[in-house]
């Protein structure tokens, strides 16, 4: 759900400048990039999750079960980004780690398609192993697939709307030299995203896996997931396309603006 420092910013190749300032790759090996995207997406699970099932557990009103989930998901996130950004650059999502390839494959600066087969495989181990160990601090069985149908189509465009929202916010950043503002940037989003958006925004593949494991307040069902994942697919694109318009270069230096 995060990026900072290490990401790069979107390119020529999706309609932005190429010498648009670019903040320096992470100097990590790639093993412990990996454990970093492995252990920030289980730990960020695990938040949502646990988060979710303490939430049940003191309250039946669902506003208050909401709000306690939203809020833990927020402070845990950024500060899960401000831990991990500089090994990794948190992206701690496939579609963050799939966009910043998409956007830099030419000019480079970015993640590459070996450290995307990598990255990918980690953030969905991660995001299962976060959520089976919500379940056994709480003491909720260990894997218990979830029941919580999520197949609505109005839910569906909730998420095309967080992740495209998440996209435009990480690549803007990126692209206006104010990655350093992520981690506060990014889970200030995903926390109003939980209440503006019908899905309560997964917009995160991995995490939507994950959440398939669990049977508590945060679950989604099995069955629901193919769909969550394709929509968060194209609100990628969508958030991409934003990024494009928004931030293209010429429109800028036109509105007489000083350019990033």
């Amino acid at each position: 759900m995060s990026v900072t420092e290490p990401v790069a910013a979107p390119a020529a190749a999706s309609g932005i400048a190429a010498d648009a300032p670019q903040p320096a790759p992470s100097a990590s090996p790639l093993v412990a990039r990996a454990a970093a995207e492995l252990v920030g997406t289980a730990a960020l699970v695990a938040v949502v999750v646990g988060s979710g099932i303490q939430a049940t557990k003191l309250t039946q009103d669902v506003a208050l079960q909401l709000l306690a989930n939203s809020t833990a998901t927020v402070f845990g996130l950024g500060v899960l980004i401000a831990l991990l950004g500089p090994v990794s650059g948190a992206h701690f999502n496939p579609v963050v780690s799939l966009a910043e390839w998409w956007a830099t494959r030419r000019t480079g600066g970015g993640v590459t398609a070996r450290e995307i087969a990598v990255y990918v495989p980690a953030q969905i181990a991660g995001a299962i192993a976060g959520a089976i160990l919500a379940d056994a601090m709480f003491g909720e069985p260990l894997v218990k697939w979830s029941t919580h149908d999520r197949s609505a189509g109005n839910l569906l465009l909730g998420e095309v709307v967080a992740t495209a929202g998440l996209i435009l916010l990480i690549f803007g950043l990126a692209r206006t030299d104010r990655l350093r503002f992520a981690p506060v940037a990014v889970a200030s989003y995903i926390g109003a995203a939980y209440w503006f958006t019908s899905s309560t925004s997964f917009a995160n593949p991995a995490v939507t896996i994950g959440r398939a494991f669990t049977d508590t307040f945060a679950g989604i069902a099995p069955a629901s997931v193919p769909a969550f994942v394709g929509v968060q697919l194209v609100g990628a694109v969508v958030g991409l396309a934003l990024v494009a318009v928004i931030f293209m270069r010429g429109r800028t230096e036109t509105a007489g603006a000083p350019s990033a």
